[in-house]
């Protein structure tokens, strides 16, 4: 309830400010949750939310979104951001900087992620442009674990041999692991509809400048 609150109370109060002051647009928080699991099945902006919690908080967060009347409203549904400083690739530098890095569970769970310069970038965009409901921020290019735990390897000029088994992660992090473990394969079909172009729509540009 925690989780699901610190969203859910927060857009609602925002939603019904929107209400009354009536900006030309309304940009909320969302993230690719929505989906659940999705193996190796490609997602889009259209497909229904998945059944798990985690969907089910996206569900009514989106929701409290929806109490938004005439007033153009963006929902970002944000994949994994990709900053040096913080987040799953802050957490994973110290590691893979020494040499002790490697993939986790079995590295076959696609992760749907974007740069964060990119992130801003979307956002931006959104603001600028007639865009509304659902988008995805992730880049068009998503990749396996494994495939990005090499190429972080490869963009420190370290080897990735130390992979991470699914049941320690599990130990180690709790319900968060089903994050790291499970796969999200998500395409950002609403921003490339829309013209938007990445500056980093492959992984290996992107780690190579988020590492240098």
């Amino acid at each position: 309830s925690e989780i699901l609150n610190s969203r859910l109370l927060g857009t609602t109060a925002i939603a019904n400010a929107v209400n009354v002051v009536k900006p030309l647009v309304f940009i909320s928080a969302s993230a690719i949750g929505w989906y659940g699991e999705t193996g190796n099945r490609a997602v889009i902006e259209s497909d229904r939310a998945s059944e798990d919690f985690l969907a089910a908080v996206c569900r009514e967060w989106e929701g409290a979104a929806d109490l938004v009347k005439d007033v153009r409203t963006v929902k970002l549904r944000t994949g994994l951001v990709l900053d040096p400083t913080g987040g799953a690739l802050g957490r994973m530098l110290p590691l893979f900087r020494f040499g002790l890095g490697g993939k986790l569970g079995n590295g076959k769970q696609w992760w749907s992620w974007i740069t964060l310069h990119d992130q801003i970038r979307a956002i931006v965009f959104a603001l600028e442009n007639k865009i509304e409901g659902p988008i995805n921020l992730t880049s068009p290019n998503p990749v396996t674990n494994q495939e990005f735990t090499a190429g972080l390897a490869r963009a420190l000029h370290r080897p990735a041999l130390f992979p991470a088994p699914a049941f320690a992660l599990k130990i180690a992090l709790g319900g968060f692991s089903s994050e790291i473990l499970g796969s999200k394969k998500v395409m950002p079909q609403a921003l490339l509809d829309a013209g938007f172009v990445f500056d980093y729509p492959h992984i290996a540009p992107a780690l190579a400048a988020l590492v240098d």
